[in-house]
């Protein structure tokens, strides 16, 4: 399917693409929301229950905030995948779709009978996107695998928080992010390869794996040098200064200085232009042998300003400086509201919802947002009838035979 008319165009660069998302959760849905910010047709199915992420997070009048943005921009409908019926509904509709993304356990989509091999034979030019937390393949494959818990297994958790105490995490699914953008990449570059030879292929993206790339500064080190990262706290390893220093009014502001150039204007900021040839710090290398000491120097003249004050003069001399925002401190920000990221959107339910905007900005074809998450099986009437091509009477019998829903009592008691 291409995008060749402008009014695709003006839906976004994915227009006349289809996906079919069987992801739950975060990675999975992730993944399917970035295909749908950019203009694709994505079909999520769920259970009669609903997603899991529809507990998940905060809720406001019945409704699941987290669902609402991260299901934004979807056809929503319900289907038994576990029942041979459901089964060959979900295999007509994947035989129309350029996409399907999927974060079963390994093994399940085969087991059901929705395995690659067995799509691609319906639709040759099928990318699946396969999201897990071991990978399709070796020892832990059969592994239940959460963000948090692959996390662990990177070694990213290891180098999360204070060195005093054990480690910490992000108060977010942070690794299922990563891999749901690394999937959503991988999608991408599997549709260029399907440009030159007309086939479709399978993206193996694991949650361990996407969390350990970041382990890149560390891999080398060690087997190099035998190095065990280990936590830093608010510092970065390797490079000073780097970190969050108390201010005169009980905040912090961090400040840091990737290079020499932003170091010699860090001195002059604070009053001791001297430091810039002191041979302590006149260096990178030298600062980071000698970081207890450079934050010394800084700590004693942020602890003479207040937050603001300290901000303002590191912003006036050029030097990367930011206290740390709440998301309270975001909503009252000039420069999200002038780039547009809070951006309110229409709700069916709530009349409207603030989310973030799409990320990244094109310039040409921008993705944009059309609607909220909506409910469990609000979509399974219309995409069955055109998409499968299902009567209204077969479409009757599935709903009463429990394997589709159409957004009834089940779906309109769940969190929607």
């Amino acid at each position: 399917m291409t995008a060749a008319d402008p009014a695709a165009a003006r839906r976004g660069p994915l227009a006349g693409y289809r996906v079919l998302e069987l992801g739950s959760t975060v990675a999975g849905p992730f993944c399917g929301r970035l295909f749908a910010d950019f203009g694709a047709e994505v079909i999520k199915v769920e259970a009669a229950d609903g997603d899991p992420v529809r507990s998940m997070g905060k809720q406001y009048r019945d409704k699941s905030l987290w669902a609402a943005s991260i299901f934004r921009n979807k056809s929503l409908i319900s289907i038994d995948l576990r029942k041979p019926r459901g089964q060959e509904v979900v295999r007509k509709l994947a035989a129309q779709c350029d996409f399907l993304i999927e974060n079963f356990r390994p093994g399940s989509l085969e087991a059901w009978g929705l395995g690659y091999e067995a799509l691609a034979a319906l639709n040759p030019k099928l990318i699946m996107v396969r999201i897990s937390g071991y990978g399709q393949t070796g020892p832990y494959r059969e592994r239940p695998g959460y963000g948090v818990i692959c996390e662990a297994v990177s070694g990213l958790r290891h180098i999360t928080g204070d060195p005093d105490r054990p480690p910490g995490r992000i108060a977010t699914s942070t690794t299922d992010y990563i891999t749901g953008l690394y999937a959503a990449f991988g999608a991408m570059v599997a549709l260029v390869a399907r440009h030159k030879t007309g086939k479709g292929q399978v993206i193996d993206a694991a949650l361990y794996e996407g969390a350990f790339s970041f382990m890149e500064p560390h891999v080398p080190a060690f087997e190099k040098l035998g190095t065990v990262a280990m936590r830093a706290g608010s510092r970065l390893p390797g490079n000073a200064p780097n970190n969050l220093y108390p201010t005169a009014d009980n905040q912090y502001i961090h400040i840091t200085a990737a290079s020499d150039a932003v170091f010699r204007r860090i001195t002059k900021a604070i009053g001791e232009p001297a430091l810039a040839t002191d041979e302590r710090f006149a260096t990178a290398l030298a600062r980071v042998e000698n970081e207890d000491a450079i934050d010394d120097v800084l700590t004693r003249w942020t602890m003479r300003h207040t937050c603001a004050e300290a901000e303002a003069l590191m912003h006036k001399a050029e030097v990367p400086a930011a206290r740390i925002f709440t998301i309270a401190d975001i909503f009252a920000d000039p420069h999200y509201a002038a780039r547009g990221m809070l951006a309110k959107v229409p709700d069916d339910e709530l009349g409207s919802i603030t989310m973030p905007d799409v990320v990244p900005k094109l310039s040409a074809t921008p993705g944009a947002i059309r609607h909220s998450g909506r409910r469990v099986g609000e979509d399974t009437r219309q995409v069955l009838t055109e998409l499968a091509g299902l009567s209204a009477d077969e479409i009757s019998q599935l709903e009463a035979e429990n394997i589709i829903n159409c957004g009834g009592k089940t779906a309109k008691a769940s969190k929607a």
